[in-house]
């Protein structure tokens, strides 16, 4: 029997863990899966703004869900996340691997303090919490997973050495992952974004960066954390089944320039 669209993209009965899930991308994603149906893990380093985030899209939509304080850049954290998200909601369906962090430095420049730090963050981190995830998916017949990768994983800017070399080798674990359990019925892909405003570009960006990124957009302004929703919700969803290994680049037109 087919389903209708409105079916294709209901999530009732799963559960999305979101990493970085407190504030900007993270945040709008676990609203969006919320809204569509699902219940909710969120986690990320401030007790304060999961509790305030998760308290707020669960009593917009009526959906269970939970948080754990996590250090992405801890092995025993993320490790300790898996088995708490598991505990605390039976299951996890859609994994969004979403946390990064960045910190620009030439590469003459780059400490190993940094460049292991941001590599552990965006990346080792996304190989072990996919790795504890992946046999329950596997158990059902069933699973989404998602990497947030970035632009600079196909283009780059200066000072973007460690930042652009994680989220390039995300989409290179996507492909692996991808053939790995596409038999399983578990989907991996990567979502690409551009100009988006979070946090993380406004603090580390000047005021003529800022300006520079959205006039080299074809819409000549930055993305709002609410349009990453939908292309998010085709990947975790039964309307995105057929696609696996893909990267979807939202970014308002800025590598086309």
């Amino acid at each position: 029997m087919h389903k209708n669209i409105a079916k294709r993209f209901d999530l009732s009965g799963k559960v999305g863990l979101v990493t970085g899930g407190n504030k900007g991308l993270g945040k709008a994603m676990a609203r969006g899966l919320a809204q569509a149906g699902a219940d909710i893990f969120i986690a990320s380093r401030n007790e304060a703004e999961l509790k305030s985030t998760l308290d707020e899209i669960t009593s917009d939509t009526g959906r269970r869900g939970g948080y754990a304080i996590c250090d992405m850049s801890k092995r025993d954290d993320v490790n300790r996340l898996a088995r708490t998200a598991l505990e605390k909601m039976g299951r996890v369906d859609i994994l969004i691997n979403n946390a990064g962090v960045n910190k620009p430095e030439p590469i003459d420049a780059i400490s190993d303090a940094a460049w292991d730090m941001i590599l552990e963050t965006n990346l080792t981190s996304v190989m072990a919490l996919t790795r504890a995830l992946v046999p329950q998916m596997r158990q059902r017949k069933w699973g989404r997973i998602i990497h947030i990768s970035s632009i600079m994983a196909v283009i780059s800017k200066e000072k973007r050495n460690a930042y652009s070399a994680s989220k390039a080798a995300l989409i290179g674990m996507a492909h692996a992952s991808a053939l790995e359990l596409g038999e399983d019925g578990v989907t991996v892909n990567c979502i690409a974004p551009g100009p988006f405003l979070t946090d993380m570009p406004m603090k580390i960006l000047s005021t003529a960066e800022k300006a520079e990124f959205a006039r080299t957009t074809a819409l000549n302004r930055w993305g709002d954390p609410e349009e990453l929703v939908g292309p998010m919700l085709l990947l975790a969803s039964d309307a995105g089944s057929y696609i696996t290994g893909q990267v979807i680049v939202v970014d308002g037109g800025f590598v086309i320039r």
